[in-house]
């Protein structure tokens, strides 16, 4: 699933491409796609794009009137920017909005349609969209520590809930706990002060490198192979390869449809974790499907 770096790269390269033009149509392939009736589709057709925010890791698109287009990408959705009317064709297309300039294309890759668009009106409609979570960006350490601890969880769990911090999901978590040297399945009432420092920063260094990279990359060409796995991270999608730190294979903890990677001489102070019995461990403390993770509000 595409998160805070890859939405702020697709951010990036579509405002130099759409902010101030107008939106001239939406094409649906499929109708499942748009979950909300209200206001019209067709409102939005017309009227020029104003402004581009990131809520979650959905992308908004804010178009005259105080209207929002807002795409959530889930797991498979990606985009892709096509010529002017660009055609809608093979199963993997799902949506097109028109511009004179070109087509913003949405496709899904596999059979779960999982991707959503909603049409909501004003601040109010886009917060009723935000599952809560702060902006580590614009938090210091001690709201971080305050709601990251408001409930104990493994730290896999806290960083990537909804409810809590903004934009982190399965692969940027691995990357900061390998930065921040935490084990995943670490309960965040066992953290020591210098733990929760540690932590902070490597969240934030570890999403502004790559909001940095990727957004450099999105300015040469828009980018069309959004992927959570990349050559170049020290931790995730890197079983079995060595430790870009101190060398050892990077090992891994599956859950459900989930993998969690991690270094243990880095991480664990050099214990192996059991895969099946932390499976287990993991797989109570995290949401049983994607669905019910992207729905979690805060209380």
């Amino acid at each position: 699933m595409p998160e805070l770096p890859d939405i702020t790269a697709y951010i990036s390269a579509l405002e130099p491409r759409i902010v101030g033009q107008p939106l001239q149509h939406v094409r649906l392939a499929s109708p499942f796609l748009l979950r909300t009736v209200q206001p019209a589709l067709a409102s939005a057709e017309g009227r020029v794009v104003e402004k581009l925010s990131r809520v979650g890791k959905r992308i908004a698109i804010g178009v005259e009137g105080d209207l929002w287009l807002v795409l959530h990408l889930m797991i498979a959705g990606r985009l892709h920017w096509r010529t002017a009317d660009a055609k809608l064709a093979g199963r993997q297309s799902r949506a097109a909005f028109d511009f004179p300039n070109g087509s913003l294309v949405l496709t899904e890759a596999g059979s779960k349609h999982r991707a959503a668009l909603h049409l909501v009106s004003g601040e109010e409609g886009l917060r009723s969209l935000d599952a809560g979570g702060i902006d580590v960006f614009t938090s210091d350490l001690n709201s971080f520590r305050a709601v990251m601890t408001a409930e104990n969880h493994t730290l896999k769990r806290a960083l990537t809930d909804p409810r809590l911090l903004s934009g982190i999901g399965n692969a940027y978590s691995d990357e900061i706990l390998h930065a921040a040297q935490l084990s995943p399945i670490l309960l965040t009432n066992k953290l020591s002060t210098d733990d929760w420092q540690r932590l902070f920063a490597a969240t934030r260094q570890t999403l502004e490198l790559w909001i940095n990279r990727l957004r450099i990359e999105a300015e040469k060409a828009f980018p069309e192979k959004v992927t959570a796995f990349r050559p170049d991270m020290a931790a995730h999608g890197r079983f079995g390869l060595p430790c870009p730190r101190c060398g050892d294979k990077i090992l891994r903890i599956r859950y459900a449809d989930k993998e969690t990677n991690y270094c243990a001489r880095c991480q664990t102070s050099g214990k192996v974790l059991a895969d099946r019995s932390l499976s287990r461990l993991l797989g109570s403390d995290w949401p049983r499907t994607l669905e019910e993770l992207e729905a979690l509000k805060r209380r």
